[in-house]
């Protein structure tokens, strides 16, 4: 009598368990589930690759403050560099005098045709 409670008692755990297995694993298959899980995925990669990429930029922008140095050394650059040359162009033509104030200036216009590529031709 005992072998046959045993056994049936065996029977009954073992289907429990597959019967468990079997619908944890079709949850897991449901589309809903699986698009948790590929969002998931997804974020994980696009934090693992921002973290590289934030690395290299860090490591690149290190490499170049480190040889600008060099190169600084090697051509005798100062560190304090004067300012820069005033400007060659004007953006006002001054056709007139300074003394005339009562004119007012021209400006440098703009070449007539367009460069929109998106005209017809």
């Amino acid at each position: 009598m005992f072998r046959r409670t045993f056994w049936f008692t065996t029977g009954v755990a073992a289907g429990v368990w597959a019967t468990t297995k079997v619908n944890r694993k079709l949850k897991q298959l449901t589309p809903e589930s699986l698009a948790a899980g590929a969002a998931h995925k997804a974020l994980e990669t696009g934090q693992r690759m921002r973290d590289r990429a934030v690395g290299f930029a860090l490591d690149v922008r290190d490499n170049m403050a480190q040889r600008e140095a060099e190169l600084t050394d090697a051509l005798g650059i100062d560190a304090d560099p004067a300012l820069p040359a005033p400007r060659t162009s004007p953006a006002i033509e001054n056709t007139h005098s300074t003394q005339n104030h009562g004119t007012t200036p021209k400006y440098i216009e703009a070449p007539m045709h367009s460069y929109n590529r998106n005209e017809d031709h």
